[in-house]
Parts: structure tokens; sequence; C-alpha cells
């Protein structure tokens, strides 16, 4: 059996070959590029990924809100596709290109064949209710679905799931707070493996400063805007998605590669915001747990910035956080511990690997598990 994966982020789209053998995959090759046309992607980046010209079994798709009703993988019929259409406007940023995915799939392998749907949002799914309610009327939220989901979760798992197996695959009730920081952000507190809390709410936009969105916003200055500054809510949701964040603290871009190499007030203010909201929800993680075994990075600027990751944990030594400066500034480092040996709090940095996760999500749901 072999699972094709189509990862369509906000910012790029990765295609990941997989075979799969009792139940377990084996990566056969990969492809990345910016976010564009499936028509046009899709062929090069299928070859390069090692596809050729036989059909895959099945077609795993990374899809960023399931919504109320898809909560797990599921294979793609029209009730699924339905569900998924509905919860749409709640991911702007990504779901137009999931969408386009999954057509132009469809358009070139044909109807019949197996289209898989891996929720970011499947993770998050049985959080605790104090994690996922909103302080609102709770018949106003049981009609409209409204409740946090969560996003990311494919990248959170497979942190927390890398480290447990780094650990002998037993961590009992070990407890881990993960940072998926790239040109979405986010972080999760889990314990014993199954996640607790998480950073994005109802929509991918509450939480940390990300590359061009706002993060967490007081509702009244949206109201404000609304009413005093004139701007509707197509406008306020262009502002939010992209026009806030780094690139708008900054006024010069949300890619934290050009704001490190500048030398601007603007440039430095924007960053510290946004390290410094990061420390924020790692102090806030700290309480709900009660304290954390270990902290991960990852995401492309978790995993690739010692800088980013240095600034966030400076000044956490009293809770345990201590980083060993040597081993975040090997710039080699394909992930790893970066605390000393015997700090109370382990620190590492884990290479995401999201196909993974789509993979034996699917081919666990075509084996009926």
């Amino acid at each position: 059996m072999k699972i094709l994966t189509i990862n369509a982020g906000s910012s790029s789209v990765r295609l990941e070959l997989f075979t799969i053998t009792n139940g377990v995959p084996q990566s056969l090759g990969r492809a990345t590029a910016p976010a564009g046309d499936p028509a046009v992607l899709f062929a090069p980046l299928a070859a390069e990924a090692g596809l050729g010209t036989a059909p895959p079994s099945a077609v795993a798709h990374r899809w960023v809100h399931g919504g109320p009703q898809v909560r797990a993988a599921a294979l793609i019929d029209a009730n699924v596709e339905a569900a998924l259409a509905k919860a749409a406007p709640l991911a702007p940023l990504h779901a137009p290109a999931n969408m386009a995915w999954l057509a132009h799939c469809r358009t070139i392998m044909g109807p019949d064949m197996r289209q898989i749907v891996v929720p970011d949002t499947a993770y998050f799914a049985n959080l605790p209710d104090v994690a996922t309610s909103y302080a609102l009327p709770r018949e106003l939220s049981l009609r409209h679905n409204i409740r946090r989901y969560g996003f990311h979760g494919l990248a959170h798992q497979s942190m927390v799931e890398q480290w447990v197996a780094q650990r002998g695959g037993d961590i009992g009730g070990a407890k881990v707070i993960s940072l998926q920081l790239g040109s979405g952000c986010s972080i999760a507190a889990s314990c014993g493996g199954a996640p607790v809390d998480t950073s994005m709410g109802f929509t991918p936009l509450e939480g940390l400063v990300m590359a061009t969105r706002a993060g967490d916003v007081d509702a009244g200055l949206l109201l404000y805007l609304q009413r005093e500054a004139g701007i509707d809510a197509a406008q306020l949701e262009t502002l939010l998605q992209k026009e806030s964040g780094l690139l708008g603290l900054s006024g010069v871009s949300g890619d934290m590669r050009v704001l490190l190499a500048a030398d601007k007030p603007e440039t430095k203010s924007a960053i510290a915001l946004y390290c410094y909201r990061a420390k924020k929800y790692i102090g806030a993680y700290l309480a709900a747990l009660g304290g954390a075994d270990a902290v991960l990075f990852g995401g492309g600027v978790g995993e690739n910035s010692p800088v980013i990751r240095a600034r966030i944990l400076a000044g956490m030594e009293w809770c345990g956080l201590k980083l060993d400066t040597a081993a975040n500034q090997t710039s080699e480092m394909q992930g790893g511990r970066i605390s000393p040996a015997g700090s109370r709090i382990e620190i590492s940095v884990i290479r995401v690997n999201e196909a993974l996760i789509m993979a034996k999500s699917a081919a666990g749901l075509l084996r009926g598990k």
C-alpha cells in the first residue's frame, strides 16, 4: 500500500509518499514548494516525491479545521466534504488551499481514488471542558458549535510522540509543553501523551503572535474598530489574518529571518513581543500542568532559530528551564536536547513530521483501526 500525503499550509505545500508495511509507514520521497496552484505544482512535486505513473492507494490531506463534525481521520465522501466546507470560513488562510488540492486530486486521479482527511483539530478533540469553553451564554455556544478547537494538532502530536519514543515509549504521566513556531504559531500542554490545553481556539487566530496573524486581541478592541474606525467584518478579517503579527508590528516582514537580520527599532519590538507572548504561555501552562518534564520546540522558527529559543527562555531558570548555550547554538544540530544533563526540565528541539502522523492515521483508517 502506498499513501501520498499532501500538507497544504498557509505559506507552503509539502508532498510525501509512503509505503505501508504491517501498518508501519516508510517514506519513499518528499517535495516542498511555496504555496500555489495545485494544477501547476502537483506534477513536479509528485515526481520529486517518487510517485511515478502508478497512482497511490490513497491520498491523505492535512486539513486545518475539521469543524464540529470531522473530529478524526475520515474517508472523504459527500457528507464529510460538506462538513469541511461548512467549517472553511473559520480557517480562511488554509481552507481554500485544502479544497483546491482535494479537487485537483479528484480531477487527475478520478472520483474513486480514496481521499482521506486528517484534521489538525483531531488531536484536541477531547480537551477538558475548561480548556474548550468560552465564557459566553451556553445556549449560544451550543447552537453555533462555539468551542476552542485547537490547531497544529499534527505538529504537536508529532513532537510529543517523538519525545516519548526517545524515552522507550513509556512516559507515564509526564508533563510536556510543545511550541510549534512557524508562519503560524501555537503552544500546547499535554499530560501522559494527551493534550490538556492549547493556545489556538475557535479559529487559528487565537494565541501567540504569528507571521501575519495577531494572536490574542481584546474582543472589545474589535468592536471599537468597527464603531469608531468604520472597519467592517471583511476588513477586520484581512487585518487580523494578513496584516498583523510580525508583519504588522514591524512594517517590514512576517519572516523571522528577515527581522533578525534587520536593525530597526520596529523589528526589535516585534521580536520582543513575539518572544514575550510565548514566554507568558509557557508560564501559564506550567501552572496548568503543575510543572513540566519537558519543553519542546518545533516548526520552522522553533527548529532553526537558536536566538529565538534563547530569548523565549531567558530568565526562566527559576522554574527549572535552563538552556545549554553551546547545544542551542550548534548550527548543524538536527534536533535534540538543548538543556544541560540533569536539569529539572528538559528542553529539546524536535523535527516535526506531520506527514508521518498523516500516513499512520490514513493507514489505520484503511485497516479499520
